[in-house]
């Protein structure tokens, strides 16, 4: 079922506001005032997401804001957007972020009109992709996003920013390929490329997909199982790279690091909730009983993305590369609750409380953990320009003196990022272990030792940044500047407000997950 009541394309706009202004910027000769007009098209589309906010019926489960049309009709393509709780969040977090990190970026930024109109293009391919309702539709926004991602990095990035555009582009293009060809195989076998419709078939009673791909393809004898497998594993493989999960984290790090901190705050904040916004929007409800097959080496994965990145990052010395591995510990949560919830059950209501606390703490950790870690990279990013580039941590040391309110709002981040109770990190973690203790007790035990491996690390990190004796080199470091104060403040504000009442962000996707759990049926 699907509810449209407005006739004007909120979404298209959405869509087109900053990808219009994205070409406007890259098609201009001068780029004096290309920050300003970049801010302009962000603040649109901002207010055009909020316009949206303000008319989303937060009780509906089903999809909202409507848009279909026929594209390619000979093979089932067509204009399908969409919005329910999730894509909403999501959709906030996007329009928050990117214009966050033009106002973290420097103004000195090198021919200005091509890199605040890649973030801007970048920007459009994340919320076409955020409300796509059609595979290829949504495939399309998808990799509209990295290609201006690619050229951010290999552009403006560090000294080896050529090796990590290169190692981006080959880790994203692999994924791209193995998920485009999964649902080539799911279209050949089905007809569709609507996710609507294929959640249907992945949910039949008579084998689901498996007996579809099993009597339609038929692929080189492969059983009826280990077809479906195939096929799952191309898609899961794809998203796995996005998130990622590991063993396919190794592009990340050295990406984050060399990119341009305002590409980092966008690629953390809110790129990398494109793989898991897939785990939930597509996979779990297209294959729940492949995920249900495989669901112990999943949950393998997820506690190894926790732990093994977190004493990564324990170990160092660089600080975005540090801030990079405790991006991929906090999604492996995400990932963690995902894949518990495909746990085969009763339908008794316990187990169903348990399934949607757990989905609703990884829609809630994506969305706090990309205000949190785009903050937390724009911070570093400051600190890094005040010490002539540099980030190494033992460069540092003593800043709490002659900054003490960089310190301290950098402190709100970091103990956001350890889950401090009445900040907003502690809400998502916490519900997912509440879910994952019921439903995969030996993987959320497992997983608590990153958070352990976590809090030393960060604690590690203030110890050497901003407490002991001043570094000499660091002794006319200046304070966070008025200006810098009022970019800085809505992000503080949101990491308290949402750590207070949370009720404020769950109202948007309670009725989302409560349908996502019906819909899983297992």
């Amino acid at each position: 079922m699907e509810m449209s009541a407005f006739s004007f394309p909120y979404l298209t706009a959405l869509c087109l506001i900053p990808l219009v202004g994205g070409l406007l910027l890259l098609g201009a000769e001068r780029g004096g005032v290309a920050r300003s007009w970049a801010l302009l098209f962000h603040a649109l589309t901002l207010a055009c997401t909020l316009t949206i906010f303000a008319r989303f019926d937060v009780s509906s489960g089903v999809m909202q804001f409507v848009e279909r049309g026929a594209w390619i009709p000979s093979i089932g393509v067509e204009y399908h957007l969409g919005l329910d709780g999730i894509s909403l969040l999501m959709v906030l977090l996007t329009a928050l972020v990117v214009p966050m990190a033009v106002l973290f970026s420097s103004r000195d930024v090198a021919r200005p009109q091509a890199f605040y109109g890649l973030l801007l293009l970048l920007e459009s391919g994340l919320l076409g992709a955020f409300t796509a309702l059609n595979f290829i539709h949504w495939f399309l926004f998808y990799e509209l996003s990295l290609v201006p991602a690619y050229f951010l990095i290999k552009l403006w990035g560090g000294s080896r920013r050529g090796e990590a555009a290169r190692l981006f582009f080959i880790y994203t293009m692999v994924g791209s390929v193995c998920l485009l060809l999964s649902f080539l195989g799911s279209y050949v076998a089905t007809g569709t490329f609507d996710f609507a419709e294929l959640a249907q078939k992945g949910k039949g009673l008579d084998g689901g997909l498996a007996a579809i791909y099993n009597i339609r393809l038929g692929w080189h004898d492969l059983s009826t199982r280990a077809l479906a497998l195939v096929i799952f594993l191309g898609a899961f493989l794809g998203f796995a790279v996005k998130i990622p999960i590991w063993p396919f984290q190794t592009w990340l790090p050295l990406v984050y690091a060399e990119a341009p901190t305002p590409v980092s705050m966008v690629l953390t904040g809110a790129m990398s909730k494109l793989g898991l916004y897939g785990l939930l929007r597509i996979l779990l409800p297209i294959f729940p009983e492949q995920i249900w097959w495989v669901q112990t080496p999943l949950l393998w994965l997820a506690v190894a993305s926790v732990v093994m990145s977190a004493f990564a990052a324990l170990a160092q010395t660089d600080l975005k590369r540090m801030l990079g591995y405790l991006s991929i510990s906090h999604l492996g949560y995400c990932t963690l609750a995902v894949v518990a919830t495909a746990r085969i059950t009763s339908s008794d209501l316990p187990w169903a409380a348990e399934k949607s606390a757990a989905l609703s703490g990884a829609m809630i950790q994506m969305f706090n953990h990309g205000i949190i870690a785009a903050t937390f990279f724009g911070l570093a990013g400051w600190l890094s320009e005040r010490n002539g580039g540099t980030r190494t941590l033992t460069a540092f040391g003593g800043l709490g003196k002659p900054a003490p309110v960089f310190c301290g709002v950098m402190g709100v981040v970091m103990f956001a990022s350890v889950g401090l109770p009445g900040l907003s990190g502690f809400v998502g973690e916490f519900l997912i272990f509440k879910g994952a203790a019921a439903l995969t007790p030996w993987a959320a035990v497992g997983a608590s030792i990153g958070l352990l491996v976590t809090a030393v690390f960060l604690l590690n990190f203030a110890q050497k940044v901003w407490q002991g004796p001043l570094n000499a080199s660091c002794a006319e470091m200046s304070d966070l500047s008025a200006r810098e104060r009022w970019i800085v403040a809505p992000s503080v504000l949101l990491i308290f407000v949402l750590g207070l009442y949370p009720q404020v962000a769950l109202r948007i996707v309670n009725a989302t997950v409560s349908g996502l759990v019906e819909q899983i049926g297992i």
